[in-house]
């Protein structure tokens, strides 16, 4: 199940009317669900059409798991891959002013529910993640759990995985392979933040080459803080050399930005989170060239603490 060098559609930005970023994508004159879940349904198809055949989804993503399984209705091709997760509940109701967007809930009565909808993806349904699992939560040490995604391994010929989030995903990432289940590995895939800013899951480069399913890099663009903006000031430098990275390679800086991922980890799949067609286009030129060693080099000095890269990401707003 390796993919190399490759890019595909995470689709939380076309699930629900706002995501954590840094750059406003809420629908102005008020949210129109049928129009919204059109939409979605066409990003899809553009993405299928241009190549892409790993889609990433959640419960907690609004709209976006029901619109996986109502397209993968008109597809018949085996070359699809899908991961979903269970954990988190939606529960902003499509408002873009919601107080409260999503609930994490990691247990065995949650998992249950999820999966009796998120089943519907199958046969096209490869890995099934924890989302979001952290210590706190206890997810990781409750073997009623375990035992449960072991089941739906075996049953349905799944990867067993997890997505992390937060400044202590590298614990969460030491802990989960550790873990075992009727003597082998439970989980072979995780989907970890990595990107220029926060690099600090490399150092489980060679656990995660290793994995039988995909490592999965999400935010590869940091929520948009790797695009230039004047609201980071102390990132001038690093917008400045990745400015004349994309002017050299004639590519945005999203595509800078994801071939550094493909760079460090080859064989891994990148999610693009792009909600048009022009913005997938710009990402998929990520595929087009190859930064150099000391390109990735250069880039690889402008790494902060996963600490402030977090709390950076707490100041960001739901837009």
């Amino acid at each position: 199940m390796k993919i190399k060098n490759n890019i595909g559609l995470g689709t939380a930005a076309i699930g629900r009317p706002v995501y954590i970023n840094i750059k406003s994508n809420a629908a102005s004159g008020g949210f129109s669900r049928p129009e919204f879940k059109n939409k979605g349904f066409q990003i899809l198809e553009e993405a299928y059409d241009k190549g892409v055949r790993y889609f990433d989804t959640s419960p907690g993503y609004g709209l976006a798991e029901e619109l996986l399984v109502n397209w993968l209705k008109t597809k018949k091709d085996p070359s699809i891959q899908v991961s979903t997760k269970w954990g988190y509940t939606y529960v902003a109701d499509f408002n873009p002013n919601a107080k409260v967007h999503e609930v994490k809930e990691h247990s065995i009565d949650k998992l249950n529910a999820q999966w009796e909808y998120s089943k519907q993806l199958l046969p096209y349904l490869k890995v099934y993640q924890i989302h979001s699992a952290t210590l706190d939560t206890g997810v990781l040490e409750n073997t009623e759990v375990l035992k449960r995604l072991h089941e739906l391994k075996k049953e349905n010929n799944l990867t067993i995985g997890l997505s992390t989030t937060g400044a202590n995903q590298t614990e969460v990432l030491e802990k989960a392979l550790s873990i075992q289940v009727e003597n082998e590995a439970l989980f072979q895939s995780f989907q970890c933040t990595y990107n220029i800013l926060d690099q600090s899951v490399f150092k489980y480069a060679e656990a995660l080459k290793n994995l039988s399913g995909p490592f999965i890099i999400k935010e590869a663009l940091a929520n948009g803080r790797l695009i230039p903006n004047d609201n980071y000031p102390a990132y001038k430098n690093l917008y400045d050399y990745m400015n004349r990275l994309a002017k050299q390679y004639h590519v945005g800086v999203d595509a800078v930005a994801l071939q550094y991922c493909m760079a460090i980890f080859p064989e891994a799949l990148i999610l693009s989170g792009a909600s048009s067609g022009e913005h997938l286009d710009a990402n998929l030129k990520a595929k087009q060239f190859l930064l150099t060693n000391s390109e990735v080099d250069e880039l690889n000095t402008y790494g902060i603490s996963n600490r402030k890269y977090w709390q950076e990401r707490k100041e960001l707003a739901w837009n």
